[in-house]
């Protein structure tokens, strides 16, 4: 029974696997950045010239206040610009990227009264990635992001730098 539990994660990508050419079909990747919620991964829908995802990762960890894990989703296209390849995308997303915590003061009738902010903070965002061997082929992904966020205390724009590889 453990040596399945084991090859389970093996079993699950080959399940997505195709042939080296994708025409259409799923891929899992791997890695860190915009397109794996932080360090993570996603499950995507493939064509010959755009990448749709859902990712599923973490953005911060600490030994003190514990991980902040989170989802998130993206589009990243190929064919935006006149390239001779499908190896540049363009993408947008949205994610789960950072968390915050402050405690604020408020006046009341009955003296100052203290309350403790804590959110997950999300952002919307665009990408550039550059896909080693092509947006449909297995292969190392590079890239980089910026987003702007709903945070109330922390910097309202952020970025992600990306290294991954899609399955």
């Amino acid at each position: 029974m453990k040596t399945l539990a084991l090859l389970l994660p093996f079993l699950s990508l080959n399940c997505f696997a195709e042939e080296e050419n994708h025409d259409k079909g799923f891929s899992i990747g791997l890695g860190l950045g915009s397109m794996y919620t932080g360090i993570g991964g996603n499950l995507s829908l493939m064509s010959e010239y755009d990448l749709k995802y859902v990712s599923i990762g973490c953005v911060e960890y600490s030994s003190r206040f514990g991980s902040t894990c989170g989802f998130g989703a993206g589009w990243t296209k190929t064919d935006l610009f006149d390239f001779d390849s499908n190896k540049h995308g363009f993408g947008v997303y949205i994610s789960l990227v950072g968390h915050e915590s402050y405690v604020g003061y408020t006046s009341t009738t009955e003296g100052v009264k203290a309350y403790f902010h804590d959110d997950d903070i999300y952002g919307a965002g665009i990408s550039y990635t550059y896909f080693m061997n092509g947006i449909n082929q297995s292969g190392t992904t590079f890239g980089a992001s910026i987003h702007a966020t709903n945070a109330s205390v922390e910097s309202k724009y952020g970025g992600f730098l990306q290294v991954g590889y899609q399955f």
